[in-house]
C-alpha cells in the first residue's frame, strides 16, 4: 500500500501546487513560442480569439503538468523545499 505523504505535510502540498503552477506557466510560454493557437482566423479573428488562444494554451500546459509534465515542477519543488529547510 502506497501512502501519499504530501497530505500529511500541508507545506509540501502547497509547495507542490506552486511548483506545478510555475511549470504550467513556463510550458504555456513555450507553447506560445512554438506557435500553438497562432492559426490566423481559426475562430474568426479579433481580440476575442487572442484571449481564447491564451486560455487554450494555459489549459494545454496544465494538462501536460497533470500528466507528468517535463519534470520541472519536481525540480522546483525540491529547490523550494531545500530553501525552506535552510
Amino acid at each position: 500500500m502506497e501512502v501519499d505523504l504530501s497530505l500529511s505535510f500541508p507545506a509540501d502540498h502547497r509547495l507542490r501546487k506552486a511548483a506545478a503552477a510555475l511549470e504550467a506557466n513556463f510550458l504555456s510560454e513555450m507553447l506560445k513560442a512554438a506557435g500553438l493557437g497562432e492559426t490566423p482566423g481559426a475562430f474568426g479573428g479579433g481580440v476575442g480569439e487572442e484571449q481564447f488562444s491564451s486560455l487554450l494554451r494555459q489549459e494545454h500546459a496544465e494538462a501536460l503538468v497533470e500528466n507528468g509534465g517535463i519534470g520541472l515542477a519536481e525540480a522546483i519543488f525540491h529547490a523550494m523545499k531545500e530553501q525552506m529547510n535552510d
